[in-house]
């Protein structure tokens, strides 16, 4: 699947994520910030993450763009990527399952993940977004 123009554009930042036209008040380092303590973080810190993520999707909802598919140019998306296993190429798909299966590989506290929390921050995030509007992958443009 080629990369479509009409794909909602993600940007996960450090104090806030855009998605298309919308933005959401939070970013990987206010994630971080707020809620993590551990590296990785722990069951608890992981559940406060979502429910916060989960309310500013909440609130910004109607306003964020549907679609069976995100893009991005984000390098830390494509660091999720490529820890799930995913084939690099000029146009990588992260699909939903594998950010699940990263998700529950972080939620568990495994080894083997990338260290810090800007990646159990980014993929926190990127796994609310996509599972609570639908998404089922997002196409990671590689320059």
């Amino acid at each position: 699947m080629q990369c479509s123009a009409t794909a909602p554009f993600l940007h996960i930042g450090a104090e806030r994520t855009t998605v298309a036209d919308a933005a959401l008040a939070l970013g990987w380092r206010s994630i971080a910030r707020d809620h993590f303590r551990h590296d990785p973080p722990s069951p608890l810190e992981i559940e406060n993450a979502i429910a916060a993520v989960e309310d500013e999707v909440g609130r910004m909802h109607n306003a964020i763009a549907k679609g069976d598919a995100l893009l991005t140019r984000d390098p830390a998306i494509l660091e999720i990527a490529l820890a799930a296993g995913v084939t690099p190429s000029a146009e990588t798909r992260l699909t939903l399952d594998a950010v699940e299966h990263m998700f529950t590989r972080l939620a568990a506290g495994a080894h083997g993940l990338p260290a810090g929390h800007e990646f159990a921050a980014t993929l926190l995030i990127l796994r609310e977004l996509m599972h609570h509007l639908g998404f089922m992958s997002v196409l990671i443009a590689v320059t």
